[in-house]
């Protein structure tokens, strides 16, 4: 862990009051749309609470009418028992009916929280996915929202403990007012028993989910780079590192351990033993003047196991308390996160027809302040290729970002069609951009799903027409099963140049008025070079193209290359006018033929 994160965990502080109350109310607002099955929960803990006293009574009247008689028949014995037993099944269904009740509302709660998360992040720019790990967003949609379920769970056993108190105070007070009144001083031991827990937990929980965020982080970054750590022999150091960090979760769940064996259950059942002592003291005291039938002590007793087992119940999942709060406030803060893709025009019914591009004195930066283009203008005519070069960093992908709108740029203009170009929808702007990236990913399932991208609309025969447009069909025509071969992970199964020609149809099925290739020929193999150059040259027949490249062989025949250097336009021409300039382009292709 480098020091930023360590100070960053460090400097967790607990969550406020206010923080609190603010996390549980929109916490609520999702389950408001399940409000039946949580409202049939709390009618069904109020009858459970009702059950609960009536039981004890019942056994009471028995002891003290009947079982101090000799007389009594067995009619009467097993006519108690059988009401006794229907009660308690009668308890059961209820308490069933409960627990079902208020899981489903949980469960789909959560399942509202998990969807909308997700919807959530594909409305993120990709400036958040640059700065957050992928393995803590992971986190946050998985592991947080899961603890959600036993932070519902406690509410179910906060409200039951809640029915059950009062019911069985008021139990207790039609039995002993006294000793009713003594069991209830308790209460105010263990609301200061609460506050003393969430003082102590709160930072304890929110660094804990720092560490296992850390934790996925680690573990999406093993799993992402396998290869690069067996090949570089760093499976030691990898190792060395997760064990850092989960040693560091460890810690801190070791932490929590400690505050929960102390402060949760056992006090709990300390305060229980104590009251029940002070009420059989008290009823031994109460002896020594008078009578005390023994069904009344024992319906007192009942009463306050009814008072304090649900308690019990509360504080073993007060720990999850915390653990949802910390979860709950990760998750909001994510709900919160003001960066958003940038904004286009949703109700606009402008359609891109010709492709012409123009860039009016552009300026953009990743950082507020720091400028990665500086003043960039240039024009690509309809049907005409540009080509970016330059030196690593000079600007060249980041022309690419604005112009498909993964970020949004400070100042000037970006026309096509000379309207602006967020004057376009969304769904128009990605139906007339096609991309081909350097890396191009392919998704599990099977070749013809990754051509049309899931897109229902896109026929068979549109499938086949782009692979054999752009010469893929040359490899997938001799595949076993063809366009339903089967394609794993990341279509690690394919060589990067069939993976490449995959993505060209993808692209092309769409029919893109301009094409965008972002390195398309790197890293390719002699085997299907010849592929790749002639399905290219097919996707620039007729589109506006703007393509980057750092081998300027494949560039030669653009209609206008610009030469990017630190974020400026340092040259702008033809292949033939820049290698006459005898400039920074010259200074390149020179080291690349001396290559």
């Amino acid at each position: 862990m480098d020091k930023k994160e360590q100070e960053k965990i460090n400097d967790i502080h607990a969550l406020s009051r206010k923080q609190q109350r603010n996390i549980l109310k929109r916490l609520f607002s999702f389950a408001w749309a399940f409000k039946r099955q949580f409202i049939t929960a709390i009618i069904f803990a109020i009858g459970l609470s009702i059950i609960n006293i009536i039981l004890p009574r019942l056994l009471q009247y028995y002891m003290d009418h009947y079982l101090v008689h000799q007389s009594t028949g067995i009619k009467i014995i097993i006519g108690f028992a059988l009401v006794y037993f229907i009660g308690t099944v009668i308890k059961a269904i209820v308490q069933f009916i409960q627990n079902f009740a208020f899981s489903m509302g949980a469960e789909r709660t959560l399942e509202k929280i998990r969807s909308q998360l997700f919807r959530k992040l594909h409305t993120l720019g990709m400036d958040y996915f640059d700065k957050t790990p992928a393995g803590s967003i992971v986190s946050r949609v998985t592991n947080d929202t899961k603890t959600l379920y036993d932070f519902w769970t406690l509410f179910l056993m906060i409200l039951v403990a809640a029915f059950s108190m009062i019911s069985a105070f008021f139990a207790m007070m039609s039995v002993n007012v006294i000793l009713a009144i003594a069991t209830l001083l308790f209460v105010i031991a263990l609301y200061l028993l609460v506050w003393l827990y969430q003082r102590l937990s709160s930072k304890i929980y929110q660094r804990l989910r720092e560490y296992l965020g850390q934790i996925n982080t680690k573990l999406n970054e093993s799993l992402m780079g396998i290869s690069i750590i067996q090949q570089f022999g760093q499976q030691k150091r990898m190792i060395s590192e997760f064990e850092h960090k989960n040693n560091q979760y460890f810690n801190q769940r070791n932490k929590m351990i400690n505050v929960n064996s102390f402060l949760l259950y056992p006090t709990i059942t300390l305060m229980f033993t104590l009251s029940e002592v002070i009420s059989l003291g008290g009823f031994g005291l109460e002896s020594t003047h008078t009578i005390v039938a023994a069904g009344v002590i024992y319906a007192f007793i009942s009463y306050q196991q009814n008072f304090f087992n649900p308690l019990s119940n509360v504080m073993n999942y007060m720990s999850y308390f915390q653990d949802g709060m910390v979860a709950g406030y990760r998750i909001m803060k994510l709900f919160d996160n003001p960066t958003t893709t940038p904004i286009q025009n949703e109700n606009s019914t402008s359609k891109i027809t010709v492709g012409k591009i123009e860039f009016r004195h552009v300026t953009f930066g990743y950082v507020p302040g720091e400028p990665i283009l500086k003043d960039i203008s240039f024009v690509v005519e309809p049907g005409q290729t540009l080509a970016l070069v330059g030196h690593t960093g000079s600007g060249k992908s980041s022309i690419i970002n604005i112009l498909l709108r993964f970020y949004e740029f400070g100042e000037g203009e970006i026309l096509i069609d000379d309207r602006n170009i967020r004057d376009y929808s969304t769904n128009e702007l990605r139906q007339k951009l096609g991309l081909v990236i350097q890396e191009p990913y392919l998704f599990y399932g099977d070749i013809a799903k990754n051509i049309r991208m899931y897109d229902d609309n896109i026929s068979d025969q549109q499938v086949e027409q782009a692979a054999k447009f752009v010469d893929a069909d040359s490899f997938i025509e001799k595949l076993p099963n063809k366009y339903h071969a089967k394609v794993i992970e990341r279509g690690s199964s394919f060589s990067t140049g069939q993976r490449q020609l995959i993505s060209f149809a993808r692209t092309i099925v769409r029919n893109p008025k301009i094409l965008i290739l972002d390195e398309a020929t790197a890293n390719i193999d002699p085997q299907t070079e010849q592929s790749i150059t002639r399905g290219l040259s097919k996707m620039r027949d007729d589109r506006t193209t703007i393509a980057i490249a750092h081998r300027l062989s494949t560039v030669q025949d653009a209609d206008q290359i610009l030469v990017l250097n630190h974020g400026k336009i340092a040259e702008r021409g033809s292949h033939d006018e820049l290698l006459k300039l005898g400039g920074l382009y010259s200074e390149l292709y020179e080291l690349q033929s001396l290559d």
